[in-house]
């Protein structure tokens, strides 16, 4: 069966989806996504997801055009269109199509686009290994309001995640411009040194991560103390364990992490530490509840 798009309020067959060549998010990555998983034909997070966008779109000025848009809709449709019980689904809006530039005021109807697309996750064996890490080179700006937001403008993403996979490795780690760890290439970061949990803040440059604040609120719920600040590359040798966090790998251990001098850390042993197994079982617990049929 033909993959199911939703398209500006219509459900279509993948090969008649189409967008303007004049729309804004093609030419200046004027829009923003946001990436859900569903577990037995549930979205999770959905809510969550949907808010964060929302209270980004009024950020760049997209938010009056999103009005009456019921996107919760768009993405329970798309999901169901497609007869899928787990699947990775991705949530797209843009400024749409407009002869006009973004900042003259005269944008037309934005674009809104669903995808859905089956996902089953990551191997038991891939969390016992967990990710290595590659420390990109490219930074992220703690200085600015665009880097909490999570837009289609995804480039510095994209080159650090591309130097990663040249390196051979699962993920890249970026620092921001004062040289603290900022995040992954496509997650938030979290490393155990006792028995606490450390995890750059807001201002650090980050993402507001929908799992980074789930699994800080189990990490409270299990008793965990949890500081958020400014994180320095010494821990990376100073760490008992360390893990990435997001919606598609929920909490994936991170077990070694090179530099582009080929120097390597291995982060507990190699393998999973016992509190980021804990999270683990805590995140999938409640995915469990949330999703039941």
């Amino acid at each position: 069966m033909e993959e199911t798009i939703y398209l500006n309020g219509s459900l279509v067959p993948r090969s008649e989806a189409r967008i303007s060549v004049f729309d804004h998010g093609f030419l200046y990555g004027y829009g923003l996504f946001e990436t859900m998983r569903a577990y037995n034909g549930k979205i999770f997070l959905l809510e969550r997801h949907i808010k964060r966008l929302l209270g980004s779109a009024v950020t760049i000025g997209l938010g009056d055009s999103l009005a009456g848009i019921d996107l919760n809709k768009a993405c329970l449709d798309t999901l169901k269109a497609n007869k899928l019980e787990d699947a990775r689904l991705r949530l797209t809006v843009t400024g749409g199509e407009s002869d006009s530039f973004p900042w003259e005021g005269k944008a037309g109807q934005p674009t809104v686009v669903v995808t859905a697309r089956p996902y089953s996750g990551f191997s038991p064996e891939k969390y016992e290994q967990g990710f290595k890490v590659y420390l990109a080179p490219v930074r992220r700006c703690a200085q600015s309001s665009i880097s909490g937001i999570k837009s289609v403008s995804y480039l510095l993403s994209v080159l650090a995640r591309n130097e990663a996979a040249a390196q051979g490795l699962d993920e890249a780690l970026l620092l921001n411009d004062d040289g603290y760890i900022a995040e992954g290439g496509s997650c938030n970061v979290f490393f155990v040194k006792g028995s606490r949990l450390v995890t750059p803040s807001l201002g650090s440059g980050i993402l507001p991560g929908i799992t980074r604040d789930v699994v800080i609120e189990l990490a409270d719920e299990l008793g965990i103390i949890i500081t958020e600040g400014t994180v320095g590359l010494a821990v990376i040798k100073q760490c008992d364990e360390a893990f990435l966090t997001n919606a598609v790998m929920e909490v994936m251990p991170m077990t070694a992490a090179s530099d582009s001098a080929g120097n390597t850390v291995t982060i507990s042993g190699g393998k999973p530490g016992e509190i980021t197994r804990k999270l683990m079982a805590a995140y999938k617990e409640k995915v469990a509840k949330e999703t039941a049929t």
